[in-house]
């Protein structure tokens, strides 16, 4: 896909991988709207890249259905259709599962899954009216190879992925492609409380490399853009011929995990 003059639509866009792509986009000449909950985040956000081009930014709670229907129904008004939705907005919260609470978990659910497939649902009409338009969904490297103490969270990543697997066979031939991505361990606002380092698996890239990754496969009509490297991809083939051995590296290294993770939470 051709970027320029594409009319974008970001969830969480005022900070972190968002933000990244947000800058990225502008770059190569697209038309933005970004949204998140914080006002005064978002707005310094916008104010930060309205000189590289056209963009607009409402505050509004993507997990909620108002907070839907205000970012889609903004959006349409300012870009007059949508080309492209990213669905990117997320939230976290690790430590063990008898350990985190309803609320939290129900969080993670209705922002990290409910929140992609209804906007998505919703903003179908006007995507496939472009011709040529594209879903991006930013999951997480857990939804590959899933780690200890996340798992409310590498359960709604990873239903946020096979949810984009499906909708881009449903949606091919129709003129709506779909991308996602699988971030690894981000320096981002959402990983400030985590404090797992590289000897637990946690080696951090930057927002703008990840951008730069998603770039490059919306321009290449990738399927998936996976972060981490050999890696990454050494543990994925372990996990699918011999799991049971990476569950024994991850034994030896839960107790420093858990209390390395147990804080982490942005939600």
């Amino acid at each position: 896909m051709n970027l320029q003059g594409k009319r974008v639509l970001i969830t969480g866009g005022s900070s972190g991988i968002g933000y990244a792509i947000a800058e990225a986009m502008l770059a190569k000449g697209a038309r933005l709207v970004i949204t998140g909950r914080r006002a005064d985040v978002l707005q310094q956000a916008k104010e930060k890249l309205r000189p590289s081009g056209f963009i607009e930014a409402v505050a509004a709670d993507v997990g909620t259905e108002e907070g839907r229907k205000a970012t889609l129904a903004f959006a349409l008004e300012k870009l007059g259709g949508l080309d492209v939705l990213i669905n990117n907005a997320g939230g976290v919260r690790a430590g063990r599962l008898e350990d985190t609470s309803e609320a939290e978990i129900r969080a993670m659910i209705e922002v990290d899954l409910v929140a992609p497939i209804f906007l998505t649902r919703s903003a179908l009409p006007a995507l496939r009216a472009s011709g040529d338009a594209l879903v991006v969904n930013v999951t997480s490297g857990i939804a590959l190879v899933a780690a200890p103490f996340y798992a409310s969270y590498a359960g709604v990543k990873a239903g946020l992925a096979k949810f984009g697997e499906s909708l881009r066979r449903e949606m091919k031939g129709e003129g709506v492609h779909v991308l996602t991505v699988y971030p690894g361990a981000t320096d981002t606002p959402m990983m400030n409380s985590n404090r797992a380092g590289p000897e637990l698996g946690f080696v951090r890239e930057s927002a703008s490399a990840v951008a730069e990754a998603v770039l490059d496969g919306i321009q290449n009509d990738a399927f998936e853009v996976i972060r981490g490297g050999e890696t990454r991809s050494k543990m994925i083939a372990l996990n699918r011929e011999d799991p049971a051995a990476l569950d024994k590296r991850f034994l030896d290294l839960k107790p420093a995990l858990a209390e390395a993770v147990r804080h982490h939470s942005a939600l």
